[in-house]
């Protein structure tokens, strides 16, 4: 019995004589990559053209259109997005994710070129045969090849921009991890998430930038212009002024995979109610499906729905005229809404931005426990629902006839925490710290 009682004393002990030598070689580690990357940007900063590379993984969480052309205007760098795999899930997927994101980017004129050749089977040595001098990151997650993540890449000068305004409770995976605490510039888009990465961070945000978040420069300025678009839906050849809601679903389905801790997902109770209002009010409103993009491979596993039910339900939304299914690039769909109903942290600072009417379907009574302080005050802005009948309340008296008396307190919120700093685009602020860091005109 006493032995039993004293293994967890000395196993606990023993715990935490580990971690504390752990944190202070990591202190000494980080501190010894910051210096190292010094001597690596004198090396930079003499090249006639700096190769500027940006990992994408999905093409929904692409945050870097703003700085990605002023880099392609300025002389000095030749910017380039590199297509890496999702390898969490199926080779179907990986490979339809890769050529979404491909055919999205060269589409739009983007310099872009996928990792994995398709003919010889062949994956790209991006260190060897691109050498990019700086890297910015998509997503942090190990969830590509371990040839395209941060620990290949210790000599380049490596950024990130956060994929979402990080609103959940993940305090140590969202500033912690080595990827963080190993970067040259961390950039992030509120004071509030600046703060945070000095407070949990190890190495106290010596590497952090408070930039603002440049995926909404296009946001903010649509906001401040007035502009109000009233989208004309088209259906059996004749004009009708809608509502354009967009409905947007976490992917943190009944504790499935990633995100297990969170349970923000309310599609399984609200997937067939969506489809039903859509179909009830196709001729006021026009519902858009964006969901989470992973969704649709943790619902077509077999153990949840399987692939047959996940992709007629994902094909109602694609084929019928009085809806639609978007899983790409998402600016213009925000651009074009009146509304969004959603349970997905990331858009929880994104949607807020452009000031319209937002729902935010609650799943239980303690979301609020599994947020940070910025997902908190975010939630506050939002409209709430626990129920259908609160979600068609939200749509018949808020959306179709436009009376939204949270309007003013939302203006508060983005002027105290959504706006950039420096009264500049994020992007902006993000591209004069790099000359500014590099000493480059």
């Amino acid at each position: 019995m006493l032995r039993k009682m004293i293994q967890p004393v000395i196993w606990n002990f023993l715990s935490t004589i580990y971690r504390y030598l752990l944190n202070r070689y990591l202190s000494v580690y980080y501190v010894f990559v910051q210096r190292r990357y010094k001597k690596i940007v004198l090396q930079v900063q003499k090249k006639e053209k700096i190769k500027v590379a940006f990992f994408l993984i999905h093409e929904a969480v692409w945050k870097y259109e703003g700085l990605y052309r002023l880099l392609e205007k300025d002389n000095r760098f030749d910017p380039l997005v590199i297509v890496c795999p999702y390898m969490v899930f199926t080779e179907e997927n990986m490979l339809r994710e890769m050529d979404q994101a491909y055919d999205g980017f060269l589409e739009k004129d983007y310099q872009v070129i996928r990792t994995y050749n398709k003919a010889t089977n062949k994956w790209l040595d991006v260190k060897h045969q691109i050498k990019p001098d700086i890297i910015f990151y998509c997503v942090p997650h190990n969830i590509t090849k371990a040839a395209y993540s941060i620990k290949y890449f210790l000599n380049t000068l490596s950024c990130y921009v956060p994929y979402t305004f990080q609103t959940t409770f993940h305090y140590q995976q969202n500033y912690n991890a080595f990827f963080h605490n190993v970067l040259w510039r961390a950039y992030y888009p509120s004071i509030i998430h600046y703060n945070m990465a000095v407070q949990y961070g190890l190495n106290k945000g010596r590497n952090s930038v408070l930039s603002g978040y440049p995926v909404i420069d296009r946001f903010l300025k649509f906001n401040s212009s007035g502009k109000k678009i009233n989208k004309i839906i088209v259906n059996n050849n004749s004009k009708r002024a809608k509502k354009n809601i967009i409905w947007a679903p976490h992917h943190t389905i009944e504790g499935n995979g990633y995100g297990y801790d969170l349970h923000f997902s309310n599609f399984i109770r609200y997937h067939n109610f969506m489809k039903e209002i859509a179909i009830k009010f196709q001729e006021k409103v026009f519902i858009t499906f964006k969901p989470h993009p992973a969704l649709r491979p943790k619902l077509s596993d077999s153990n949840i729905w399987g692939v047959e039910k996940t992709e007629k339900y994902y094909s109602f939304w694609q084929e019928n005229d009085f809806c639609a299914l978007n899983q790409g690039n998402y600016l213009g769909l925000f651009e074009d809404s009146d509304a969004m109903i959603h349970d997905c942290d990331s858009f929880m600072g994104e949607y807020l931005s452009l000031n319209k009417p937002v729902l935010y379907t609650r799943r239980d009574d303690t979301v609020e426990e599994r947020m940070n302080e910025f997902g908190r005050s975010a939630l506050k802005m939002h409209y709430q629902a626990r129920s259908e009948e609160e979600i068609l309340k939200f749509i018949d008296e808020v959306v179709i006839p436009g009376v939204d008396p949270m309007k003013s307190n939302r203006t508060k919120f983005i002027g105290n925490f959504i706006l950039p700093p420096n009264h500049m685009e994020a992007s902006m602020n993000i591209f004069m710290d790099l000359k500014k860091s590099l000493d480059i005109n």
